[in-house]
């Protein structure tokens, strides 16, 4: 971007600040709770750019002014403090330069939230059921390796140890932020632990990264819901298997189901399918109603689909490729093991890259 279509972006940034200032000083608008605090929110994204830009045209008067005391041609000392300043001040304008651009980036109102992600056995039998296993492993380390808590809400394991299903709810500072670009189909090359022949086996496992839905954000309708209760079929002992403990909500206008029976409590068990249930109906709202936002994801890097191929764990090699990037990390074993950011942070910076051009 152009020095002056920056400043031209950043003069209405100003202007929107200046508008906003007025608006959370009106006594009508601070009586109104929920509107009140989605425009402090706003003026306070506003406000960083605001004082960086003040920083910027600071540091720009600063160069000009010594600039003229050059060109002036002052006594050597004072031309001398000038130059320094020049000096000092331009580093400091470039990043400034650098920085602004990104600021100017809309945030994705959800990235801070916590997240439910689902996994799900692909194409692949019992192998795909164990990927999903070891998908389920690799982000409960990289949760762990963030200070996230990770809490299971439902699964459906397999009979040789994998997961048919996994749903779970991380919850944790930009949880979001860095998992929303997992959602798709990952894809695994190995040789099964019962192959005899050592051919190479190609399953798949697709993940869905939900961002948690509120309450306020979802109005669900209880006289559009069905819930059932049922006995429990999957392990959890005794008391899970004899108790109608396990829970089925469907949402009759849409035909979602959700259905949750790891939990011996009946009241646990529909918490958390109401908490998937949110998260998915948020999911389907944004899908088809906010189009523009649906345009913009697809100039993002990976567009959320569920449907996308995005990675391959290539075992023989001991390889990740992110089709998306074209990246390649010869660390498959430290990937799996928790050590995302290899992959995740260059996707982040190319999102950015990518927007950057976009604005």
């Amino acid at each position: 971007m152009d020095i002056s279509t920056l400043e031209d972006k950043l003069d209405e940034v100003v202007e929107k600040y200046k508008k906003l200032n007025k608006k959370i000083s009106d006594p009508e608008v601070m009586n109104d709770s929920q509107k009140y605090q989605k425009l402090l929110q706003e003026h306070a994204g506003l406000k960083k750019v605001v004082e960086k830009y003040e920083k910027y045209r600071d540091l720009q008067q600063q160069i000009e002014e010594a600039r003229e005391i050059l060109e002036m041609g002052e006594d050597g000392e004072l031309s001398e403090l000038a130059e320094e300043e020049i000096q000092e001040a331009k580093p400091r304008l470039e990043e400034l330069q650098e920085e602004l651009p990104k600021l100017l980036i809309p945030k994705d109102p959800d990235d801070k939230k916590n997240v439910i992600v689902e996994i799900r056995a692909g194409a692949g039998g019992d192998e795909a059921a164990l990927f999903a296993r070891d998908l389920y492993r690799m982000y409960t380390r990289y949760s762990e390796n963030r200070g996230w808590q990770v809490q299971t809400m439902s699964s459906s394991p397999s009979e040789v140890g994998g997961f048919k299903e996994i749903i779970f709810n991380v919850e944790g500072k930009n949880a979001f932020r860095y998992l929303k670009y997992e959602s798709g189909v990952h894809r695994v090359q190995r040789v099964p632990s019962t192959e005899s022949s050592g051919r190479i086996h190609t399953s798949t496992a697709t993940v869905a990264v939900l961002p948690e839905a509120e309450e306020v954000e979802v109005d669900i309708d209880s006289n559009d819901l069905r819930i059932d209760f049922y006995r429990s079929s999957g392990p959890g002992g005794q008391s899970v298997n004899t108790t109608d403990s396990a829970v089925r909500i469907t949402h009759e206008p849409t035909g979602l189901v959700v259905s949750c029976q790891d939990e011996k409590s009946q009241h646990k068990n529909k918490d958390r399918a109401m908490k998937i249930l949110r998260a998915r109906l948020k999911e389907k709202l944004e899908q088809e109603q906010q189009q523009e936002r649906s345009e913009a994801r697809k100039s993002q890097v990976g567009s959320g689909d569920r449907s996308e191929k995005i990675r391959t764990y290539n075992f023989p090699q001991g390889r990740v490729s992110d089709h998306r990037i074209n990246l390649t990390e010869h660390k498959l074993e430290q990937i799996l093991d928790g050590e995302l950011d290899l992959i995740i942070e260059p996707l982040i910076a190319e999102d950015l890259e990518k927007r950057l051009e976009k604005l």
